[in-house]
C-alpha cells in the first residue's frame, strides 16, 4: 500500500511539471505591437484584436518583446 501511494504521488508530481512546462511556453502575441504576454496576464485578456496564441520561442523569433507587467 505504501508503494502505491509513493507511485501515485510521483505521477501527480510529474504530470504537474509537464502541465506547467506547456503553459509556460504558450503566450499571447500581439502581431501589431510585437509584445507578448503570459496567458494569465490582464493585458492578454483584454487583447482581442491582433492577438494570437503561439509558443514563446516563436514570439521571440518574430521580434516580440515581453510585457512589462507580466514579463511574458
Amino acid at each position: 500500500m505504501k508503494n502505491k501511494i509513493i507511485i501515485l504521488v510521483f505521477f501527480l508530481f510529474v504530470s504537474n511539471v509537464f502541465a506547467m512546462d506547456v503553459s509556460a511556453k504558450t503566450v499571447i502575441y500581439n502581431v501589431k505591437t510585437h509584445k507578448y504576454h503570459s496567458v494569465s496576464c490582464r493585458w492578454a485578456k483584454k487583447c482581442t484584436k491582433n492577438c494570437i496564441k503561439i509558443e514563446k520561442s516563436r514570439a521571440k523569433v518574430r521580434g516580440g518583446i515581453p510585457c512589462k507587467v507580466c514579463g511574458g
